[in-house]
């Protein structure tokens, strides 16, 4: 019997729990056992299935993107690649209603699937392949889906170079290991590290190797401030409940890959006498209010990081957006 085969039989005993949430199935009829499916350590999906996923996610972030309309690609979308992806095509469509006129079809191959055995909810999956888009980087998105009954939808897109995707832990049969949030074993556990993320961006520190996204980000940060008749203040938030919590993946030396997410607001004050730079009509499209002396802009970041099983941290990648902005 074929795995997925085997998988499927196993997935067909999940339904039933599902019918009754987090209830152990229990049935009278003779020689049934109880099975309590919150427990069952199970692939959170086949490869068949998160090959659909990906393809379906692509088709409907096609046509999304092409109308400028939001509602085609959003039960394929959730957490921050949702936030990202809304915004951005909400300012595409306000500034161009009759659809992109840049539209470029994307096409992802080569995907391979890195599907992690588990018990309980959420299940997940993440999908790794080339794109005609972003260079020579690969594309790393992160589905998930809280029910049986629900689609896989996309929670994180980042773009990596090849050469800093890990080797992941697997078993015997090719499953994944998913690290639990609170894992104690890597240098920063995986729930923690959203907010360890937004405190080294506000004061420094060591938990975060150097890097385009750690040190780099800092200092062009920290350079932006010091522009005369402009004051820019930074505030960085981390999220992490729901659909946005973070997801790790065991690497073979012992570590975790990690998906995360952070809030980060900016604010522009103008000097008296002066004013805020103009911002582009894309950022005009997301604000509400008059811009007179200040500007607030929101944004959200995905973030993949390597947390090794001591050491600091690797930002391998991190793709953000502005969702809103306020002018005064």
């Amino acid at each position: 019997m074929s795995r997925d085969r085997g998988l499927r039989r196993l997935r067909r005993r999940r339904i039933l729990d599902t019918c009754v949430l987090v209830t152990a199935l229990s049935l009278t009829a003779g020689g049934c056992v109880v099975v309590h499916g919150e427990r069952v350590v199970l692939p959170t999906t086949t490869r068949a299935e998160a090959a659909e996923a990906l393809a379906e996610f692509t088709a409907a972030y096609n046509k999304a993107d092409k109308a400028y309309d939001g509602s085609l690609d959003a039960g394929h979308t959730t957490g921050a690649l949702a936030d990202i992806d809304s915004a951005r095509l909400k300012a595409g469509r306000a500034n161009s209603p009759q659809g992109n006129p840049r539209h470029t079809p994307l096409e992802l191959t080569d995907a391979r699937f890195t599907i992690p055995a588990k018990a309980g909810w959420p299940r997940w999956f993440v999908a790794d392949a080339d794109g005609n888009k972003g260079g020579a980087a690969r594309w790393l998105l992160v589905f998930t889906r809280d029910a049986l009954d629900e689609p896989w939808e996309a929670a994180y897109l980042t773009l990596i170079a090849p050469d800093d995707i890990p080797e992941f832990e697997t078993d015997e049969d090719g499953w994944a290991e998913a690290v639990p949030a609170n894992s104690a074993d890597v240098a920063v556990p995986p729930g923690e590290l959203s907010r360890e993320y937004a405190a080294f961006l506000k004061d420094g520190g060591d938990v975060f190797a150097d890097g385009p996204h750690t040190s780099s980000w800092r200092a062009a940060r920290a350079k932006k401030s010091q522009r005369p008749g402009l004051a820019t203040q930074y505030i960085d938030e981390p999220v992490t409940n729901g659909d946005y919590a973070p997801l790790a993946l065991r690497t073979k030396d012992g570590g975790a890959l990690v998906f995360f997410t952070t809030r980060h607001f900016e604010k522009q004050t103008a000097a008296a006498g002066a004013s805020v730079p103009t911002p582009n009509k894309d950022v005009l499209a997301l604000t509400t209010g008059e811009i007179k002396q200040s500007l607030t802009m929101e944004f959200v970041s995905n973030e993949v990081a390597l947390a090794p099983a001591d050491g600091a941290v690797r930002v391998l990648g991190r793709i953000q957006g502005l969702t809103s902005a306020k002018g005064e």
